[in-house]
């Protein structure tokens, strides 16, 4: 166990190393970071990087866990790619299955008297009521229908400040001739955030932001009320090419995907897509914050006030899956790290991007967690799932608690 704890240190010191060099002077200003270790299921201890005064914990294992959400009564609920919607009361260190489903349900939203669940081929719904164990499958239906198919299967369902239903999808590959609006098909409508339209006979999407390759996070800035979504780039144009986009995303607004793609200093025409855009450059929304590419971000959530420090509130955490590809073939410590990542901002406007969490990757390209989606508890803590790596399952940041003086 010594030696194991000892190469954990050394491969988590690395990663934040390499964290730092891909975001340049990526820490927070005052932050001071500290190693620990932390117990996974197996008993392994691995050594994480995190901010001093915060402790990260390991909390249980679940299959393929995605997106996390608390409910009103503080449960947590989480979809997965094992079908499985896990429900966790509080403390949150054990998992019951609320229901299994095929169609991936990626993400579950909880409103008055039902749990929506986003699938690929559509939005569901089912009666269920906060503190309820189990769903029957039985009553799960169809509340609308959305554009399947094969390549980034996941849908992305969250309610807004403004009591609205917005569901979030990605377009198949690339280069996919798809665009969320006329004059494409149904199944061609893909790559951004719809609206849910209810009220009338029959519910339907509308969209809200467009070109978006695959915008798999997003949230509502405190305050602002502003939606932003992190967004994944393509691989086609290399390893360092284009960079992931952090993004604020307005009612009609377009980002571009896939026939223009942001350099990280102009806008430039995908030479990969033919088809005449559905908009003109002058029209795209550039991204407000950026991450290196092949980072994959993942789950977006904005720090609320009273969780974490005070320093953070109105700032967005974002988890970063970490690259499948690496720049040197067949070496896997050339993959982007995995890790969490904060989107510093200032009365309003983002800042920069800082390391909030990293270690996840040893200095030898082995993965021991790949952070995937984000959420905050009642609690004040920052909760996040891991899908991949050696460790599948639930993790907590949270702020250390006091220690007594013995007298």
């Amino acid at each position: 166990m010594r030696t194991l704890m000892q190469f954990g240190r050394r491969g988590a010191a690395v990663c934040f190393a390499c964290l730092l060099a891909l975001f340049g002077n990526g820490v927070a200003a005052g932050v001071e970071y500290k190693q620990q270790p932390v117990t996974l299921g197996d008993g392994v201890v691995r050594q994480a990087t995190v901010p001093a005064g915060y402790v990260l914990e390991f909390l249980t294992e679940l299959d393929g866990p995605r997106l996390p959400t608390f409910a009103g009564n503080g449960d947590l609920l989480i979809g997965s790619t094992s079908g499985r919607i896990y429900r966790f009361a509080p403390p949150y260190t054990r998992a019951e299955v609320l229901v299994t489903l095929d169609g991936y349900p990626h993400s579950v939203a909880q409103r008055d008297g039902e749990l929506l669940i986003a699938r690929t081929d559509g939005l569901y719904r089912a009666p269920y009521q906060p503190g309820q164990k189990v769903i029957d499958p039985h009553t799960v239906t169809l509340l609308a229908a959305l554009p399947g198919g094969g390549g980034h299967s996941s849908r992305t369902v969250r309610i807004g400040p403004d009591g609205r239903v917005y569901v979030s999808l990605g377009i198949s590959r690339n280069c996919s001739d798809q665009y969320l609006g006329l004059p494409y098909p149904f199944e061609g409508r893909r790559g951004g955030v719809l609206v849910l339209v209810e009220g009338g006979a029959r519910p339907h999407f509308e969209p809200y932001a467009s070109g978006l390759r695959n915008p798999v996070g997003f949230d509502w800035q405190p305050g602002t009320g502003a939606m932003y979504a992190s967004n994944n780039g393509p691989d086609h144009l290399g390893y360092d090419q284009p960079p992931e986009y952090f993004s604020r995303l307005d009612p009609g607004s377009f980002h571009g995907m896939p026939w223009f793609q942001y350099d990280g200093r102009q806008l430039r025409r995908d030479a990969c897509i033919k088809s005449t855009p559905p908009r003109p450059a002058g029209d795209v929304v550039l991204p407000v914050a950026t991450f290196p590419a092949r980072n994959a971000p993942l789950g977006v959530a904005f720090v609320p006030p009273g969780a974490l420090d005070p320093e953070f509130t109105g700032d967005a955490i974002v988890a970063l899956h970490g690259s499948w590809a690496t720049w040197q073939s067949g070496n896997p410590a050339t993959r982007r790290p995995p890790g969490l990542v904060r989107v510093r901002f200032r009365d309003g406007v983002a800042q920069g991007v800082e390391v909030l969490v990293s270690g996840f990757q040893l200095g030898n390209g082995d993965r021991w967690a790949r952070p995937a989606g984000i959420a905050f508890g009642p609690d004040g803590a920052l909760y996040f799932t891991s899908d991949g790596g050696d460790t599948q399952g639930l993790f907590r940041l949270r702020r250390e608690s006091p220690t007594v003086e013995s007298r």
